[in-house]
């Protein structure tokens, strides 16, 4: 039995405010230990359920963000950015029976501590297929095409209520509870991993690989803070206005649709002024 644990910064103990999570600040390097902690309870807690093989992949910012040598020895790590499938790279290949979201948090224009999707601004919104959008929900998507499920997710108390949509068999764990964008009240480590990992027990029970869900087309809409980041966009084949601030695309896959996605993210990254946006 294999695990995938997809690993995002944000829904991490502790984490609380862009300091937390911004590489080369003092306050990530000291979070940076917390949040391998959690990865590390899921780990542990995956093992104890069973599992042969932990794969871990880092997904926040840089990608080079989790502490190896505080990781269970049996557990291996992909870390670094530019990756096929960038947030669940690895789940492509065949071999995988489930996949955990750990450190996730809800999604752009919504409540939750530090919530955004893929960019930490500039992007306002995101649907797909009409559904408002969080990396969960967008990377669950991809998962199910390759047949894998979604057995475990950790975050906020939102980023849990998030996840009963698009996992509803999911183990949830919340480390922290949603008071702003920029507060929380949360949880000691040592509880956290303690929960974490008796969740992640749990959780490999549900593990076992799925039909594979073609639910294709599928129609993706950004909307943007401001007009030149959409008229930005529009430079990624197939990417058209549909709105003020607004761009959509169409995708036969969630592998297609989650590749333009990455490509319009990263265009309109670049198009971002420090000041104005």
């Amino acid at each position: 039995m294999k695990i995938l644990v997809s690993a995002d910064m944000e829904g991490a103990t502790g984490v609380t405010w862009p300091a937390d999570v911004l590489p080369g600040t003092p306050q990530w390097e000291r979070c940076r230990s917390l949040f391998t902690s959690d990865v590390n309870a899921a780990v542990l807690g995956f093992y104890d359920g069973g599992a042969d093989e932990v794969l871990i992949n880092e997904a926040h910012w840089t990608m080079r963000n989790l502490l190896l040598e505080q990781l269970d020895d049996r557990a291996q790590m992909i870390t670094g950015r530019h990756k096929s499938l960038s947030m669940v790279e690895g789940i492509q290949h065949g071999d995988v029976d489930a996949v955990a979201f750990i450190g996730y948090h809800t999604g752009a224009g919504t409540e939750g501590v530090l919530a955004h999707t893929f960019l930490a601004n500039s992007i306002t919104g995101v649907w797909l297929n009409g559904v408002r959008a969080s990396e969960g929900l967008l990377n669950a998507h991809v998962a199910a095409e390759y047949g894998v499920p979604v057995v475990l997710v950790t975050g906020d108390d939102l980023t849990c209520v998030d996840a009963k949509g698009y996992a509803p068999d999911a183990r949830t764990v919340a480390v922290k509870d949603y008071v702003s964008r920029y507060a929380a009240v949360c949880r000691t480590p040592a509880r956290t991993a303690a929960d974490i990992r008796a969740a992640a027990k749990e959780a490999t029970a549900l593990a076992g690989r799925c039909t594979p869900v073609d639910g294709g087309p599928f129609t993706v809409e950004l909307e943007f803070d401001a007009e030149h980041l959409a008229a930005a966009a529009t430079v990624v084949p197939g990417v058209a206005p549909s709105g003020e601030r607004r761009v959509d695309y169409t995708s036969a896959t969630m592998y297609e649709g989650i590749r333009t996605f990455k490509a319009v993210t990263t265009i309109v990254s670049s198009a971002v002024e420090e000041q104005y946006g």
